[in-house]
Parts: structure tokens; C-alpha cells; sequence
């Protein structure tokens, strides 16, 4: 036998005649018979002990199944305690329960053709069970509490392994049927098991040192214990009570097998009247999905023609930005090229140094060779040190000339740069006028068949923001510039070069002060594209979200278009089911909405936008700030190390210095910048790339 296995899944037939049966059983004027039999169960349904217990089933037929217990998870026992005929025969039980006992009304246990090994225990507990049938099953041996069944009237235990029978059962003296395979038995005997269920009974009382007694003297107290009371005073009593009982059973097995009839008849035609409505229905969503192709097609063909505009006018935007990065590349290797320039003029100026100072030590071995006097030499020393810094400031001059035509230029470049974009952007912001009118008359079709469709589109647009993607980028490229800056300022301070470090001193506060204007530009982008999401909803409902602190919802009460009329008319459910997680934030909404209806009905001005209040609309796109550039010398490494600890990475930028020049931890008390001694403005956080 494996050890796991797959449950059969019933047919759909046997799944029909199952919700037949428990309908049957509950309704009104039902017999006390509930009978899920042929209905290819693995398990009983919870619904069937709940109806046995609500509505005191006396009858349980479960037989021809696929059960492999009785008693299911989650189920208890007691629910079948008014059960009084429980037939379990042909399933694939291998064990009852073992409180089984607590079945006490039960009358008739019929377990045959099933896989039982044993038999609880406390089967003994069932006094008024009469008849026990456990053939064709795999038992080896009986329990010694049947002895306790002081009702049993027939047992069979025939097709089975039982050689023994137990000496306990010679208690039962009102067994009237015990059948077995007396070939196969051992204790009795097999001429005494084939000689009768009375030969079997004298020799277990015998062996038990009990007299035997014939089982109709022990009937009278079971059957008066039924109910029988015109019985007790006739000799034939119990014998015609036990037949009457059996008319009567057939008479309501009959009963009950017309009633079925009826019920099955009246079931295929309700089937039948459902598969014609089924078939209706069918037709009618065939219909109606063929209309929403017929949309949908047209809608897409209107969309794809749009984004194919827009790819088209994308692709020209992005072949002229490629070209003038590759002109501000260009110009940054120029750049690179002079400041290497000046790094080798001034590798020239230290060695010209070093060669006044040879001039200078041979001028004093020349002194003392030629005896010249000392003022002599000194007027030789002032000539020689006022021609070499005549020379430097000559050189000072010429590097100041380069740096300030290399300014000149780069402005030149920008400048060039700035109108070329804002071109650009004058055409392209034409062509979506053009293209918004376009879409703004495919939208107002659109809006016709599902408004819903304009909630998409509203949410698309704030995901996928071009502008406020291109602040970020710029953002973070002003960062790692602000970074090799501060990284270069510190590896050149060793060189001590003025020039160089005034340089890039200016270049970092315009990275600074682009940053700064980037992040009042961020943020007042994130304020229009939340306008551009609040423009469907009541002004008082996005106010009464702002004050509780629930901004994060007004994408979902965007979508759902939800008003303060349809949160009057809704409950703390019906927010869960929308989006709304908190449970405390649900009441404080519908509290505070019912107070502004209330208000309004008292004022109904409030609900009046002010006169002349223009609604917001997506802002037109600014022209994409200049690339800021730091000198392209070689760094070591992307990351440098905090000035304070000296152990981990600068990950803040002091504005408005633009240093990036500590950690987390240790910029938290510094009031000035550790470098340049400026007060610290602002701290942004940088975060590397790993």
C-alpha cells in the first residue's frame, strides 16, 4: 500500500446526487433517514454529521463508498449520537473509531466488505445494539467486551480470520443468529460451531461455568425496552412485536425508496431547466465578449498608432542627446588635457627651482673662489631671486589667462547646450500638444464605454513619471561628481596647487547649488504628479486623508473613485476590501467623513470649489539640466574614507560646501564642515553601488 495517495475525485454525477441527498434530508416533513450511499466519498462531509446532529437523524447510510475512517478531522463523534442505524457496508475502512462507545443508541452496526483488522474496545459500551454484522473483513480475533452487549440478537462473522471465539460471549444471552465459518474454527470445535448458534452458547456457558438459558426468556426487557408496551401481557408477545417491526421498517424503506423517485424526477427536471438557462447565459457572454473585442481592438489600434508617434519623436530626442554628450565628453577631455598641462608646467616650475638652487650653491663656490665682497653678493642674490620671481609670476599669469579662457569656453558650451535643449523641448512639447489633443478625444470615447480605464491611465502615469526619473538620475550624477571632488581636493591638497584647488573649489559649489535646485525641483514634481492623482477625488476627502496621515490610499480611492457619499454608505469591511489595512486608520476615516457630511449639510458651500480655481495638469517638461562635470583625474577608487574615524566610507554631502567628507555616524554632531569650516545647511545621504 503506498504511503501517500491522491483522493478520488468524485463524478460529477455522484457529486449531483450527493447535494440532492442533504438537500433531501433538510427539508421540511423528512423522514430520519440520511442516505449518502453511491456517492464515491473518500470522507463524510462535515455537512452530514452537522444535519444528524440539528436534525436528530435516527438513520445513517453510507455504504458503497470509498471511505477509509469514519470519523473525519475536525468532526466529533457525538454528533452521530442519535444515530440508531448506521450501515457502512462495501468502503475501505481498516479501523473504527475507538471511542466508538459513545454511540449508545445504536441498534444495527452493519461494517461488511469492508478492511477492519480489530474492533475497539469500547464497542462493549453499546447496550442497545442488536445487530453487529463485520463479514467479508480481515479480523483474526473478537474483543471480550461483546460479552457486554446484553442486546445482541445476530452477529456475523463469517469470510473472516477468526479461529477463536471469546468465553465473555456466553454473557450474551439474547444472541438469537451467530454466523461463521465453522471449518475454519478452533475453539469450539467445528462439529459444535456446524451444529447452531444454540450448541455454540451451551458449550461457551459450559466452558464458563453458565447455565444456558434459550435467548427469548432475555428478549422481553430489550423489546419492552423499544417501546413495545402491548407486548408484555401475551406469551407470543416478542415474537410478533420483532415482525411488526419488520413490516413497519419495510413499509418506510418503501415509502422512502417513492419519495426518492419523486425527488430524483423532480431533480432532472430542474437540470434540465438549468443547462437551458446555462446555454442562455452562454450565448449572451458570447455576445457580450465579442462587443468588448470589437472595443478593445480599436482602442489598441488608436493606442499602438499613439506610442508609435511617441517611440518616433523618443528616438530623435534621444539621437541629439547622445550627440551633445558626446560634445560635453569632448570638452571634458579637453579639460583634462590643460589641467595636465598645468600639472606638468608646474612639475617644470619645481625643477627650475631645483636649477636656481644648483645656480645658486655654484654662484657661492664662485664667491669664495673670486673673494667678492659682501655687498656684492648681495646685490647678485636680489637680482637673481627678482628675475626667478618674475619669471613666476609671468607663468602665474599665463596659467590664470588658460584657466579663464577655459571658463569662458565651457560657458560658451553650456549656454549652446541650454538653447539647443530648449529648442528641442518647444518642438517636442508642440508635438504632444498635437498628440494630447489626439488622445484626448480617443480618452473621452474611452471614458464612455469604462471609466475605469481613466484610473489606469492616471496610475500608469505616476509610475512611470519620465521627468521625475530624470531629476533622480541627475540627483545621483551630481553626487558621485561631489564625491570625485572631494576625493581629488583631498589627494591634491599634498601638491599644494592654488590654482587647482580655487578650480575645483568653484566647480563644487555649482554641483552644490545644482543640487540644490534639483531637490526643490524633485519635490515640486512629486507635489504636481500628486495634484495630477487628486484631481478625480473631492477636495475634502483628499484633505481628511492629508490630516489622518493616509496620503499612501489616494492612488486606491483614485481608482475606486470613492466620494464622501459612497464612505457614508460603506463600513469598515468594505475599506479592508479595497486596500485599507489598518483597522484603527478604517473607523477614523468613516468617523471623520460622516462629520464633514454633517458639516456640509448645514454649509453647503463647502463642497463648492473656490471660484476661479484652475485644476492641476501635468506639468510641461523643463529642459534637462546640464550634466555638471568634475576634472576626470585618476582616483583610485570610487569611495574614500571618513575624515573623522578614518574607518568608514563618506557617505554625506554638506551643502551648501558640497563636501562628501564623513559617515552617518560621525556627521550627526559636526555643526561645520570638517574641510572648508562652513556651516553645514543641509545633509543628504548618499548610497553606494556595490
Amino acid at each position: 500500500m503506498p504511503l501517500f495517495f491522491r483522493k478520488r475525485k468524485p463524478s460529477e454525477e455522484a457529486r449531483k446526487r450527493l447535494e440532492y441527498q442533504m438537500c433531501l434530508a433538510k427539508e421540511a416533513g423528512a423522514d430520519d433517514i440520511l442516505d449518502i450511499s453511491k456517492c464515491e466519498l473518500s470522507e463524510i462531509p462535515f455537512g452530514a454529521f452537522a444535519t444528524c446532529k440539528v436534525l436528530q437523524k435516527k438513520v445513517l447510510i453510507v455504504h458503497t463508498n470509498h471511505l477509509t475512517s469514519l470519523l473525519p478531522k475536525s468532526c466529533s463523534l457525538l454528533s452521530l449520537a442519535t444515530i440508531k442505524v448506521l450501515d457502512l457496508h462495501d468502503n475501505q475502512l481498516t479501523a473504527l473509531p475507538d471511542d466508538i462507545g459513545q454511540l449508545t443508541a445504536l441498534q444495527v452496526l452493519n461494517v461488511e466488505r469492508n478492511q477492519l483488522t480489530y474492533l475497539p474496545r469500547s464497542i462493549g459500551n453499546l447496550i442497545q445494539l442488536q445487530t453487529l454484522n463485520v463479514k467479508d473483513n480481515r479480523l483474526k480475533e473478537l474483543p471480550d467486551t461483546l460479552g457486554e452487549l446484553r442486546s445482541l440478537r445476530t452477529l456475523d462473522i463469517s469470510e473472516s480470520e477468526i479461529q477463536r471465539l471469546p468465553q465473555m460471549l456466553a454473557h450474551v444471552r439474547t444472541l438469537e443468529t451467530l454466523s461463521l465459518d465453522a471449518s475454519s474454527m478452533v475453539y469450539p470445535p467445528q462439529e459444535v460451531c456446524g451444529a447452531g448458534t444454540e450448541a455454540i452458547q451451551q458449550f461457551l456457558c459450559k466452558a464458563s461455568g453458565l447455565e444456558y438459558y434459550p435467548p427469548s426468556q432475555y428478549l422481553l426487557p430489550v423489546l419492552e425496552q423499544d417501546g413495545a408496551e402491548n407486548s408484555r401481557d401475551s406469551p407470543s408477545g416478542p415474537t410478533d412485536r420483532f415482525s411488526s417491526e419488520e413490516v413497519e421498517w419495510q413499509n418506510r424503506f418503501s415509502d422512502y425508496e417513492k419519495r426518492k423517485e419523486q425527488k430524483m424526477l423532480e431533480k432532472l427536471e430542474f437540470e434540465r431547466r438549468l443547462e437551458l438557462g446555462q446555454r442562455e447565459h452562454a450565448q449572451l457572454l458570447q455576445q457580450s465578449s465579442s462587443q468588448k473585442d470589437e472595443i478593445l481592438q480599436t482602442v489598441r489600434e488608436e493606442q499602438s498608432r499613439l506610442e508609435q508617434g511617441l517611440s518616433e519623436r523618443q528616438r530623435c530626442l534621444d539621437a541629439e542627446r547622445q550627440r551633445l554628450q558626446e560634445q560635453l565628453k569632448q570638452t571634458e577631455q579637453n579639460i583634462s588635457n590643460r589641467i595636465q598641462k598645468l600639472l606638468q608646467e608646474n612639475q617644470r616650475q619645481k625643477k627650475s627651482s631645483e636649477i636656481l638652487k644648483l645656480l645658486e650653491n655654484e654662484r657661492i663656490r664662485m664667491e669664495q673662489l673670486m673673494s667678492i665682497t659682501q655687498e656684492e653678493t648681495e646685490n647678485l642674490r636680489r637680482r637673481e631671486i627678482a628675475s626667478a620671481m618674475q619669471q613666476m609670476l609671468t607663468e602665474s599669469c599665463n596659467s590664470r589667462l588658460i584657466q579663464m579662457a577655459y571658463e569662458s569656453q565651457r560657458q560658451n558650451l553650456v549656454q549652446q547646450a541650454c538653447s539647443s535643449m530648449a529648442e528641442m523641448d518647444e518642438r517636442f512639447q508642440q508635438i504632444l500638444s498635437w498628440q494630447q489633443m489626439d488622445q484626448n478625444k480617443a480618452i473621452s470615447q474611452i471614458l464612455q464605454e469604462s471609466a475605469m480605464q481613466k484610473a489606469a491611465f492616471e496610475a500608469l502615469q505616476v509610475k512611470k513619471d519620465l521627468m521625475h526619473r530624470q531629476i533622480r538620475k541627475q540627483i545621483k550624477l551630481i553626487e558621485t561628481e561631489l564625491l570625485q571632488l572631494t576625493q581629488l581636493e583631498l589627494k591634491r591638497k599634498s601638491l599644494d596647487t592654488e590654482a587647482l584647488q580655487e578650480m575645483i573649489s568653484e566647480q563644487r559649489w555649482v554641483l552644490s547649488s545644482l543640487l540644490q535646485q534639483l531637490l526643490k525641483e524633485k519635490t515640486q514634481r512629486e507635489e504636481e504628479l500628486r495634484e495630477i492623482l487628486e484631481e478625480g477625488l473631492e477636495r475634502q476627502l483628499v484633505a481628511l486623508l492629508v490630516e489622518l496621515s493616509a496620503e499612501h490610499y489616494l492612488p486606491i480611492f483614485a481608482h475606486h473613485r470613492i466620494s464622501l457619499d459612497m464612505l457614508s454608505r460603506m463600513g469598515p469591511g468594505d475599506l479592508a476590501k479595497v486596500g485599507v489595512s489598518e483597522a484603527g486608520l478604517r473607523h477614523q476615516i468613516l468617523r471623520r467623513a460622516q462629520e464633514l457630511l454633517d458639516a456640509t449639510r448645514t454649509r453647503p458651500e463647502l463642497l463648492k470649489p473656490p471660484q476661479g480655481e484652475v485644476l492641476p495638469t501635468a506639468p510641461e517638461e523643463r529642459p534637462e539640466a546640464v550634466r555638471p562635470s568634475a576634472p576626470c583625474a585618476e582616483v583610485e577608487a570610487q569611495t574614500s574614507e571618513c575624515v573623522v574615524c578614518l574607518e568608514r566610507e563618506a557617505q554625506m554631502i554638506f551643502l551648501n560646501c558640497g563636501h562628501v567628507c564623513c559617515c552617518q555616524q560621525c556627521c550627526q554632531p559636526l555643526r561645520t564642515c570638517p574641510l572648508c569650516r562652513q556651516d553645514i545647511a543641509q545633509r543628504l545621504r548618499i548610497y553606494h553601488s556595490r
